[in-house]
């Protein structure tokens, strides 16, 4: 009995995908919920599971090549869920065995764990997982790890033979040019600026930190003070919260901040829903949360639905300053950059202070020149005194 493996709705915003990587060759068997095909959209990458046991027994759609939503990605043949041939057993027990050498090689030559798709990979390409550098704070190697290991080593080996290399655009890189450039010629961006001494955040952090991971087991990052002091600017300018849909301008009353994560495969900006009833820890904590899926490519649709503002925090590769483009429907998106300690003056004496410079990317179409300075001075305001975030008053 022949069943078909249908691309699954993946939300209402997603008409195609493409398919990235086959994880099962023709005739091999597999469990039900299995990973059989990997399919990459404009906004995540997903396995698709076998609805049941039994053999892959035709490829419909090949590796690289777009399919719409409710397509068919190939058929499975379910009458040979349960039976195997001696000689496909004796390729499944030896396969197993070499999962296993790989598993024993890896614990004796490096004490990171790693994903059961980062050693497929791996093995696929006899790469050495203890080569591999992980991009985790816990040192478990994913499969973009493993990618990234070999993207580089190919880049390393073309450049002494070929002079130029031509890559065909992944679909989320492609999403990013479209929507970058929609929001260029649509939206009427303009970016204001101004700098923030992060004296008064970083003593807290000092004194408060070991206390505050005790207690959430997260450190005490930059990030929770600045979506903290952006929903309360928020609040007071609702606008720069707003969006232009037709010919009106919605404003939300909800505060949905997203968090721009650079990854391999793009920039992708996950959301902190309702961000204004979060605690400094489950801001921490989402965050991380997000991050990681971000990294590992486990994002869900729900995870990057929606979005009220975003952040996006350029200091972390060293930037000082830059002028972000908005995330379009939204009209607003807050740049960080890093921290430098700078000569500035205070009660007219010139003090050594850290200081960061932010940029706030707006649509003038909506928010005008007053409300952007303000809102953004807010922000300053709340940062280089930040009792009004910590104490809520």
């Amino acid at each position: 009995m022949s069943t078909e493996l249908i691309v699954p709705t993946l939300g209402e915003s997603i008409t195609e995908a493409t398919v990235s990587k086959w994880l099962k060759d023709i005739g091999d068997n597999f469990e039900a919920d299995e990973p059989l095909v990997e399919i990459e959209t404009d906004k995540i990458t997903v396995e698709v599971p076998a609805p049941h046991a039994g053999s892959l027994k035709e490829i419909k759609v090949s590796e690289g090549t777009d399919v719409e939503i409710g397509g068919i990605l190939g058929i499975l043949d379910e009458s040979k869920g349960k039976t195997t041939s001696p000689k496909k057993t004796e390729n499944k027990e030896e396969k197993i065995k070499e999962e296993v050498k790989a598993v024993k090689v890896e614990t004796k030559s490096s004490p990171a764990k790693s994903s059961p798709s980062a050693r497929k990979i791996a093995e696929e390409n006899n790469i050495k997982l203890e080569d591999v550098t992980s991009s985790r704070s816990d040192g478990r190697i994913n499969k973009e790890d493993v990618v990234s290991h070999l993207s580089s080593s190919n880049k390393t080996s073309t450049n002494k033979g070929e002079r130029e290399e031509v890559v065909k655009m992944s679909k989320i890189r492609q999403t990013i040019s479209k929507r970058l450039k929609e929001a260029q010629n649509t939206a009427a961006i303009l970016t204001t600026f101004n700098e923030i001494d992060m004296s008064k955040v970083m003593e807290i952090r000092k004194s408060k930190n070991q206390e505050f991971q005790s207690r959430y087991e997260v450190k005490l990052g930059f990030m929770s003070f600045f979506v903290k002091a952006v929903v309360k600017s928020l609040q007071e300018y609702p606008a720069v919260n707003a969006e232009i849909k037709d010919e009106n301008i919605i404003y939300k009353n909800h505060f949905d901040i997203g968090i721009a994560v650079g990854t391999e495969k793009g920039l992708v900006v996950p959301i902190l829903k309702d961000a204004d009833q979060l605690s400094f820890g489950e801001i921490e904590t989402k965050i991380i949360d997000l991050s990681t899926k971000a990294k590992d490519g486990t994002l869900t649709m729900d995870d990057l639905t929606g979005g009220t503002f975003t952040i996006s925090n350029g200091g972390v590769y060293g930037s000082m300053l830059s002028t972000p483009i908005i995330n379009r429907p939204q009209s607003g998106i807050l740049g960080m950059h890093n921290i430098q300690k700078r000569a500035v003056v205070v009660n007219d004496e010139i003090v050594i202070r850290p200081m960061m410079y932010v940029a706030l990317s707006y649509d003038h179409r909506i928010i005008d020149g007053k409300e952007s300075v303000g809102f953004l001075v807010k922000v300053k305001e709340l940062l280089e005194d930040p009792s009004e975030l910590v104490l809520g008053i």
